[in-house]
C-alpha cells in the first residue's frame, strides 16, 4: 500500500491500512494516533508493540483482550510480581503470543518499571515527541517512516534504563499508536482528531 487515503464504507477517506480488516476501522478511527498517558497504559502499549514484532498488528489486536486478561490489565506492579509459575501459565496460554523471549522481556520490564517513580515512564516517553509543526502531514503511506531520529533516541533511552525488546522500529510504532506523532494521512478523516480530543 503506497497510495493516499481511500474511501471507506461510509464514503469518508481513511488511511488504506485502516480499511484492510473490520477490526482496523474502529482502531484507526478511535485509538491510533490519539494521546495515551499513564504508566500502566504506556506499559501495555510497549508490551503489545514488542509482541507484535515480526507479526501483523491485526494478530495482536484480535488477541488484545486475552493479553489484558493474561497480564492483569498490564498493571506494572502486578506483572512485576509474577512468578515462574505465572511465566509458565503465560507460555501455555493459547490466547496470547507464546514467545518465550517476549514473555520474559515483558516480565523483566515490569520489574524494572516497578522501581521507577510514578509518572516517570510517561514523562520519559513523551519527552521524545517531535514538534508537530515541523512534521508535514503524510500524503501517502509511502511518506510515513518506519524509524525516526526520535524513535531511535527513545529506544536507546529505554534500553539504557534497562528495558528489553524495544528497538527504533518498535519505538516508532509506539509513538504512532500513542499519539506522539500524527501519521494519519493528510486527507484522512481521523487526521487531527487526536489533537482536537486532547
Amino acid at each position: 500500500m503506497t497510495g493516499g487515503a481511500v474511501p471507506g464504507p461510509d464514503g469518508k477517506l481513511r488511511c488504506p491500512w485502516g480499511l484492510s480488516a473490520d477490526e482496523y476501522v474502529t482502531y484507526h478511527d478511535e485509538e491510533w494516533g490519539r494521546p495515551v498517558h499513564g504508566d500502566d497504559a504506556l506499559f501495555e502499549r510497549l508490551c503489545l508493540e514488542a509482541f507484535q514484532s515480526g507479526l501483523s498488528w491485526i494478530t495482536i489486536l484480535r488477541r488484545r483482550d486475552s493479553f489484558r486478561t493474561a497480564f492483569d490489565d498490564f498493571k506494572i506492579a502486578s506483572v512485576a510480581a509474577f512468578t515462574d509459575a505465572d511465566k509458565e501459565r503465560l507460555l501455555a496460554d493459547p490466547g496470547i503470543i507464546r514467545n518465550r523471549a517476549k514473555v520474559e522481556a515483558t516480565l523483566a520490564n515490569a520489574r524494572v518499571l516497578a522501581d521507577w517513580p510514578a509518572g516517570e515512564l510517561d514523562t520519559l516517553i513523551w519527552s521524545y515527541a517531535p514538534d508537530a509543526a515541523k512534521r508535514p502531514a503524510p500524503r501517502s503511506i509511502a511518506d510515513v517512516p518506519a524509524v525516526t531520529d526520535e524513535s531511535t533516541a527513545l529506544a536507546k533511552a529505554l534500553k539504557k534504563r534497562g528495558l528489553r525488546f524495544i528497538g527504533p522500529t518498535t519505538a516508532y510504532a509506539l509513538m504512532q499508536a500513542c499519539g506522539l506523532v500524527d501519521d494519519h494521512l493528510s486527507d484522512c478523516v481521523a487526521r487531527g482528531a487526536a489533537s482536537q480530543a486532547s
